[in-house]
């Protein structure tokens, strides 16, 4: 039986209390994982394991949070990302809101990308199809 947006945004929030020591008030669909929530790059790897377990669910590497997209040259100048970098990215996550970001794709913005709201539309898709 598929789940609803709302259960899964309560095991996302328990997930998420649990991996960042965060009060629940605090885990709301807009915030972000980075500057509202407190996460940092180690705590992304421990929040992919626990959705996984939580939602019985395989999360492929790079899959829910791009990675090594950065390191390319090809992806990244200046700091900010190509056309192909934004492209690529588009790509490989679907499931996120990039209106604000492509009007100034710089890579020190990515973190904000991710939003509570972005792993409940990532899970959602994963579980309910």
């Amino acid at each position: 039986m598929p789940m609803t947006q709302d259960e899964i945004f309560q095991k996302v929030k328990e997930t998420l209390v649990e991996a960042l020591g965060v009060d629940e008030e605090e885990v709301t669909p807009q915030a972000t994982l980075t500057s509202d929530l407190g996460a940092e790059s180690i705590d992304f790897l421990d929040i992919v394991f626990r959705l996984e377990k939580s939602f019985n669910i395989k999360i492929p590497p790079g899959d829910l949070f791009p990675d090594n997209l950065l390191n390319n040259p090809e992806y990244v100048v200046n700091g900010k990302l190509t056309p192909a970098g934004l492209a690529k990215l588009k790509e490989s996550t679907p499931h996120l809101d990039f209106s604000n970001f492509e009007k100034d794709p710089d890579v020190s913005k990515m973190p904000e990308l991710f939003k509570v709201e972005t792993i409940v539309k990532y899970v959602s898709k994963k579980v309910n199809g």
